[in-house]
């Protein structure tokens, strides 16, 4: 194998482990898109403004194929401490503050919000376990159909 060719499978294969976002994805479940085609899975484009929020980017199929954009937000609970005392150590001699924030460990809420191109609108909800990125949720549409969120 020459060192261009293997520069060459080294440099696609980065770049698709990096910054794929394709298991986001909606699953029509319910109205005129699953009853065109029930199997459709519609990717998402992500991005994260922070950890808890950021934009979401789809196209939705046939018959409109309208480019939709929106922002996903997620809701992760902190715990704040707050500690005053004294002390008798020489470095912090006479009393010490300490403030600290931590995340709070279980399942986290958060929402979606999308409107699209011909004005369609998407809304949904959804939930995930705090430190991880996967979760599930339901959408629905001004169109009259309702999606399963997985990611």
């Amino acid at each position: 194998m020459t060192s261009r060719l293997a520069l060459a499978l080294i440099t696609v294969t980065a770049l698709s482990a990096c910054g794929s976002n394709s298991s986001f994805r909606l699953y029509p479940l319910s109205g005129p898109i699953a009853e065109q085609n029930p199997s459709t899975a519609i990717p998402i484009s992500i991005t994260e403004d922070s950890e808890t929020s950021g934009q979401i980017w789809f196209k939705l199929p046939k018959p409109n194929k309208t480019k939709c954009s929106g922002t996903w937000s997620s809701v992760q609970p902190r715990v704040k401490t707050h500690e005053r005392g004294l002390s008798l150590k020489l470095k912090d001699l006479g009393g010490s503050y300490k403030n600290s924030t931590e995340d709070v460990g279980g399942v986290n809420t958060g929402e979606v919000y999308a409107v699209c191109k011909d004005g369609t609108r998407l809304q949904g909800t959804f939930i995930m376990g705090s430190g991880t990125q996967s979760g599930t949720g339901t959408v629905t549409d001004t169109l009259g159909n309702s999606y399963k969120l997985l990611f």
